[in-house]
């Protein structure tokens, strides 16, 4: 096989875990993948396609991290400090028998990123940051329960906000709509990306090039890299049980970034202007898609 993986004979079980024989299961599939493989397309290995059965550990995993965002959703507003919004997110994870993905990663000395006006992304929570009237934060949440990997992220808007603020919020927002309406089994990553890149481009903004989405759900961050600048028609092939984050970073101005901050996590716009992002996780089906986090 192109990944290196199992050959199996077709009364085999299947090497997904189903307990099926491998004719009645992944055989098909697995024909396709060699078949567009031995094309010239770029295909991932199986190893990244999730079971069933992870599909549905997934779904546990993301209503914790849904739940958590719910919570801030219920009592963000202005006066709140990042670091409330931190103890709010950890709290409800560890409630519901989870853990919060960030904390310790790789360092990261938090449960969730908050990210605050001109913040891109990895903003570190803090008793010293106080939301106030007018601004717009970003909220990203990673959850892990029985093994299991769910990331979602949001918008909140505290308070009321200028128009240009909640147009960046709104834009950003339908880019990632326009990314899940892409998405097609046997359809093209780049389908995704060009979808986001021109609806948020017509708009005047423009899509940070360093930072992505990424495959997910039996480890943080899997292969492959999800870039939102692209092709339509290029890049790994969609095949039904990859699971992934469209999750777009969009400035109001340029796409440069300055990573200089001493904390060495908190990146910010180059140029000072906003910035915001939304993420949702989702699987590839047969028929097109399901999302499990948002």
């Amino acid at each position: 096989m192109y990944d290196n993986g199992p050959v199996l004979g077709r009364n085999d079980t299947c090497w997904c875990g189903s307990g099926k024989k491998y004719k009645k299961c992944h055989l098909a599939m697995d024909e396709r993948l060699q078949e567009l493989w031995d094309a010239g397309e770029e295909v991932l290995p199986r190893s990244l396609m999730k079971t069933p059965e992870d599909i549905e550990g997934i779904r546990r995993s993301a209503a914790v991290n849904m739940g958590a965002l719910d919570e801030v959703a219920r009592r963000i507003g202005p006066g709140v400090t990042t670091a409330e919004i931190d103890r709010w997110v950890h709290d409800y994870t560890v409630e519901h028998g989870a853990i919060p993905a960030p904390l310790d990663y790789e360092g990261f000395p938090k449960s969730c990123c908050t990210s605050v006006n001109g913040v891109v992304c990895h903003g570190i929570p803090s008793d010293d940051e106080v939301l106030k009237e007018g601004d717009v934060v970003n909220v990203d949440c990673s959850t892990i329960l029985d093994g299991y990997f769910s990331d979602s992220s949001r918008m909140f808007t505290v308070g009321e906000v200028s128009e240009e603020r909640g147009r960046l919020v709104e834009v950003t927002r339908e880019s990632v709509e326009r990314g899940l309406a892409a998405v097609r089994p046997w359809g093209h990553l780049g389908d995704v990306a060009h979808a986001v890149q021109e609806h948020v481009e017509a708009a005047g903004y423009s899509v940070v090039r360093e930072f992505g989405g990424h495959g997910i759900g039996l480890e943080f961050h899997e292969d492959p890299f999800v870039g939102f600048v692209g092709e339509a028609g290029t890049g790994p092939v969609l095949a039904p049980g990859f699971c992934f984050t469209i999750e777009p970073m969009v400035n109001a101005g340029e796409p440069d970034i300055d990573m200089s901050d001493p904390n060495g996590w908190t990146v910010r716009t180059k140029d000072g202007s906003d910035s915001a992002q939304w993420e949702v996780q989702l699987v590839v089906t047969e028929d097109g898609y399901e999302v499990l986090s948002r």
